[in-house]
């Protein structure tokens, strides 16, 4: 039997068994082809509240467990990522208009997560402290209990993943809702994995939903970690929820990452990074170059080259044509793109490629003669668009990347890699990458944001994952009982 078999995925999912949602069911649509190409069930407040009780009752168990029996499971979890990957990418591909290539480093990224989780259950998990008193003094990290993760559209198997596997590994349950969009690839193939890795019944369960079923998981008081992944708008909702419920809540934001191309920097390989990192996905991905920032010595040659990538690069259906883009997600997000292409145009920008679109198909863009005001340069826009903006001095390119809401990403190009650091230090960001564009991620690396793109590395290695998912508790123990005056 097929991994996905569309029969196993009917239904809301629960890892080691299977029911029917109180709120109903939703179509699976491709964007590519606005066909429904299966039914997924769709979770409300009581499914949530009903998952995580089971899990509740679960987790002390899976806590207790061997460490080597959970290591296991999460082996067996990677290597089945990498087993039925051809299975899995028909989903990315089809659900999430992926290309190929890109459907394969979501299941590649998604079996490291599990690896890296397994070497994770069996990390040093506290220490002994100084203590004034005659007794063993200790800092312990203990799981959380029940973990709530929350995941987008965009990487959907890897931003669900990235979550599950480390709080699994480190003794927790987890109540995963993915985006009804891509529910299948980024909920369903999870549950699927898991449940043939061994892991026990009603530790992990996958309810596609919408903001009713989100609202739930935030507010639940059986759930003291919530892991989002989203935009910034409803990331600051979250927060705020979670910060009134004094519940810890690890934020992955949006961007409006800068690449900055200094006027040594080699201009093909330039704008082959620049490409890569604006038109990647069709920019539907948080770390998406926003904002290309070029030394004005060779700025209208870089726009040059980069238009004429943009022009070249194939846009269609990526489960049946051999293409570089495949669709936007929705019509929604194409006319949000849109309109911010034709804002900054009204307002004076110049199209030098692109800014047309068919269906959900949209043509990559490129945008030059842009001020720090155009809509396309000032906002995430989530869509193939390049703003290009020259700069004269280090000076002035610290303070254009530096001035914007965001922290997530920046790229950095030169032939003085030293030069770059130093530039570096000057903006504020999470992520840097000297003579690479803004987007990349690895299992074993932390990873976040600052300002508004998040609340700073949530994962990716021992320490961030630890960080996330477990609670330090402070334990002494002594012989005998202490005595006091009273």
């Amino acid at each position: 039997m097929s991994l996905m078999d569309p029969k196993i995925w009917t239904g809301q999912v629960f890892s080691g068994g299977w029911a029917n949602s109180r709120a109903g069911d939703a179509a699976v649509v491709e964007p590519a082809t606005g066909h429904e190409i299966g039914r997924t069930g769709i979770a409300d407040a009581e499914d949530i509240a009903a998952a995580v009780a089971v899990a509740k009752a679960a987790q002390r168990e899976w806590a207790a467990t061997n460490f080597e029996e959970r290591a296991a499971v999460l082996r067996r979890a990677g290597h089945l990522f990498e087993q039925h990957a051809e299975d899995i990418h028909h989903w990315i591909i089809r659900e999430a208009g992926s290309i190929p290539p890109k459907a394969g480093v979501e299941t590649h990224v998604a079996s490291q997560e599990c690896y890296e989780a397994a070497a994770l259950a069996s990390a040093p998990i506290g220490e002994i402290i100084p203590t004034a008193k005659r007794r063993m003094s200790l800092a312990r990290r203990i799981p959380v209990g029940v973990v709530g993760v929350i995941a987008p559209f965009n990487f959907p198997l890897i931003l669900g993943t990235r979550s599950v596997a480390p709080a699994l590994a480190l003794g927790n349950a987890v109540v995963l809702k993915p985006d009804p969009r891509t529910a299948v690839c980024g909920g369903v193939a999870i549950a699927r994995v898991f449940e043939e890795a061994g892991l026990p019944a009603g530790l992990l369960h996958v309810l596609p939903g919408g903001p009713e079923a989100g609202e739930a998981l935030v507010a639940h008081p059986d759930v003291p970690v919530i892991s989002f992944t989203g935009s910034t708008a409803a990331g600051r909702k979250v927060g705020e929820a979670c910060g009134r419920l004094l519940k810890r809540a690890h934020l992955e934001l949006g961007g409006n990452s800068a690449l900055i191309v200094l006027e040594d920097a080699d201009l093909d390989l330039a704008a082959s990074a620049g490409a890569w990192g604006s038109f990647l996905h069709q920019g539907q991905i948080c770390m998406t170059t926003g904002r290309h920032l070029v030394h004005a010595s060779i700025a209208d040659e870089y726009v040059a080259r980069l238009a004429e990538k943009a022009d070249h690069l194939p846009v269609g259906d990526p489960a049946t044509e051999r293409v570089a883009l495949g669709p936007l997600i929705s019509a929604g997000q194409r006319d949000k793109v849109h309109a911010l292409v034709t804002g900054s145009v009204d307002a004076g920008a110049r199209l030098a490629a692109g800014g047309t679109y068919e269906g959900l198909f949209y043509r990559p863009t490129v945008l030059t003669g842009v001020t720090t005001d155009s809509p396309a340069y000032a906002n995430e826009v989530f869509g193939p668009v390049a703003p290009i903006m020259p700069f004269s001095t280090p000076d002035e390119a610290a303070a254009l990347a530096g001035n914007s809401e965001y922290g997530l990403s920046l790229g950095i190009l030169s032939r003085d890699v030293m030069k770059a650091v130093d530039l570096a230090e000057r903006i504020p960001s999470g992520i840097v990458h000297i003579n690479d564009q803004t987007v990349d991620d690895e299992a074993v690396a932390p990873f976040g944001g600052v300002a508004a793109s998040g609340t700073g590395s949530r994962f990716g290695g021992v320490h961030a994952n630890a960080d996330a998912f477990t609670h330090t508790q402070w334990l002494t123990m002594q012989g005998d009982i202490a005595g006091y005056p009273f």
